[in-house]
Parts: C-alpha cells; structure tokens; sequence
C-alpha cells in the first residue's frame, strides 16, 4: 500500500531540512576555525551570488514579463537594507551603556533570507509530489544538492557575525525547518495562493545579493592579506561557490 502524499511530503522536506546540519564539519575544527573563517565566508559569499543570479533571478524572469522580477529583487534590496539599519539603530539603543557579546546583523539578515529560501524549497517539493511521487523524489534530491554548499555558507556567516559554533548550528536548523512550513502551506492552501511563490523567489534573490555584496565581499577587503596567495585563494573560493551552484542547477535538472 503507497504511502499517503502527506507523508512523503513531509519526510522529504524533513530530509532536506537535516542538511543545515553540514555545519556539524566545522566544530571538528575548534580553533582552527577563526584562522580560515575569511576563506569561508568567500565561499559563502559566492554560493549567495551563484544562488541569487543563476538560480532565483533566472525562474523569476521566466515568470513575470518585462522587468517585474527585477524590480521586486531590489525591492528585496531595499527592504534588507531597510531591516539592517534598524537592527543596527536597536542595537545601538540597546546596548549603548554596556558591552554584550556583539552579532552582527548580518546574521540575522542570512537567517531571513534563508528562511524565506527554504519556505520555497518546501512549497516545491510539497507541489513535485501532488503532481507525482517520481518528481517528489526528484525535487528533493535537486534541493538536497542545492541545500549542501549553501548551507555549509549559511553556517559560516552566522559563525563570523558572533553565533557560537552550536547556536550557529540550531538558528541554521530553524531556518531550515521553515521548508515544513512552506510544504504544508502547498499542501493545504497552495491553490489559493498559486502566486506567492512567483514573489517570494525574486525578493529572495534581492535579499542574498544584498548579504554578499553590501556584508560580506567589503569585510573581505576590510581584512585584506598583505600576501597575494591568500587574496588569490579568496578569489578562488568566490568563483567555486558560484560554480558548485551553477553545476547543481545545470545538471540535476527538475
């Protein structure tokens, strides 16, 4: 007897949420963390690129005509902007008298950017499987190797913007788990928001390229080695998560 659609839906978006948990790989690395934390948020900063411009700006454009897709991605901008400068006024308010354990914003910003990502993954994967089993399982393993190199990034832009190495780890997985979210809302209402989807994709794009290029490519060149092999290796390590996720896209097709 098959099992009933909800199952399947649920155990692969499960699945797929687990992955968050590649950070695992960087507590094995204890002190040696902070000396390579700059190679790992370049490769984290080309992974947003590569998911932003070759994978969420893409399906957008097939979608809206004209310019619509591009327009909501810098709305999508615009509003990172918007939330960063406040948490930055809020913190300042704050904590202006005392000196707690700074985090950056730019953590925070990753964790809704991503939240919103994987609440795409969901209502995907939640839509692949109520069209038919073959191409839930499908999905959920294009998501998985989508999932891999980004969330590794993920966890290394929390580590850099003051998480501790477990924090990281269970803010990473609550990010993830927002994938049930969006596979539930397809399951039960997703005929009556048929168009959320289309939305959400470029305003998500907007909010990764916004992390990359306004957070995390300046702080590289704010500790920018004196010695031209590290600058090399952080250029080398920009291009190959933009390429892992243009080979995931390229060649496990949907």
């Amino acid at each position: 007897m098959p099992l009933p659609t909800l199952v399947l839906i649920l155990a692969a978006v499960a699945i797929v949420s687990l992955v968050s948990f590649v950070g695992v790989f960087a507590l094995f690395l204890h002190k040696r963390l902070e000396k390579i934390l700059t190679y790992l948020i370049s490769f984290a900063a080309g992974a947003l690129l590569g998911v932003a411009f070759l994978d969420l700006l893409p399906e957008s454009l097939e979608i809206f005509p004209n310019n619509k897709a591009l327009l909501i991605a810098l709305f999508g901008i615009i509003m990172f902007f918007t939330i960063e400068a406040f948490l930055h006024w809020h913190h300042h308010h704050t904590h202006k008298h005392e000196e707690p354990h700074h985090i950056h914003s730019v953590g925070y910003l990753n964790l809704f950017a991503d939240g919103l990502h994987n609440f795409i993954d969901g209502m995907v994967i939640a839509a692949g499987f109520l069209i038919s089993p073959h191409l839930g399982v499908v999905t959920t393993i294009a998501a998985i190797l989508h999932e891999v190199p980004q969330e590794f990034g993920d966890f290394s832009i929390l580590i850099y913007s003051g998480f501790k190495k477990t924090k990281a780890l269970f803010f990473n997985f609550l990010s993830a788990l927002t994938a049930v979210a969006g596979a539930l809302f397809v399951y039960f209402w997703g005929s009556m928001f048929d168009s959320l989807n289309n939305y959400l994709i470029p305003f998500a794009a907007g909010g990764f390229i916004y992390i990359a290029a306004v957070d995390l490519l300046p702080e590289l060149r704010q500790h920018e080695s004196k010695e031209i092999m590290q600058s090399i290796l952080q250029l080398i390590l920009i291009v190959l998560g933009i390429f892992i996720i243009w080979a995931a896209g390229n060649y496990i097709k949907i």
